[in-house]
Formats: C-alpha cells, sequence, structure tokens
C-alpha cells in the first residue's frame, strides 16, 4: 500500500458470532450450542476481558437458580432485538412459568 492510497476497513459488531461457516444456525438463540466458538470476551484473541472468568460464573449461578426456581419455564413470544450498527441481542423476551 503505497502513501496516497487509502484503504478501509468496517467492523460490524453486530456480526460477530453470526458467520454461516462457524455456526450452524447462526441466527438461532441455543444456549446448548456445542461447541460454540464465539467472540465474547475478547474470542480468545490477545485482547481479552479481564472480568470473562466472573462473568461466566455469574451467568452459570444466574442460569442455574432460574433452572432451579421454575423448572416449566417457557418463551411466551417473540423476542424483540436490539437493532443496532453496535450489539447485537435480545431486547426483551418474554416468558411465563408455574402454570400460566
Amino acid at each position: 500500500m503505497g502513501w496516497g492510497r487509502r484503504e478501509h476497513v468496517a467492523l460490524f459488531h453486530a456480526s460477530a458470532n453470526r458467520d454461516p461457516e462457524v455456526f450452524d444456525s447462526p441466527d438461532t438463540f441455543d444456549i446448548t450450542r456445542d461447541p460454540n466458538p464465539h467472540l465474547g470476551f475478547g474470542g480468545g484473541g490477545p485482547h481479552f476481558c479481564l472480568g470473562k472468568s466472573l462473568a461466566i460464573l455469574e451467568m452459570d449461578l444466574l442460569f442455574a437458580a432460574i433452572a432451579d426456581t421454575m423448572p416449566d419455564i417457557q418463551l411466551a413470544g417473540e423476542p424483540r432485538r436490539l437493532r443496532s450498527a453496535w450489539l447485537n441481542g435480545i431486547k426483551e423476551m418474554r416468558v411465563r412459568y408455574g402454570g400460566g
């Protein structure tokens, strides 16, 4: 690349973890996906989140507590997605439990 020529690079965070060459059904939310080589917390690269271990432990405890307390939890409608060029996530996900 010479000094007079510019090239552009774009980073789309919303596309992370949705590569169909890496993930089967990349647009499906599946907490049982295994293997799951996602890019969260730095994805194992040279830059990673120092709080990764604590965050994973907290999520494990949270989901275990939900499963123990509400074993009959069910989705109560389609999740509303968070639409952003920066983030890809769930904005709202209604559930029902306890026979209701």
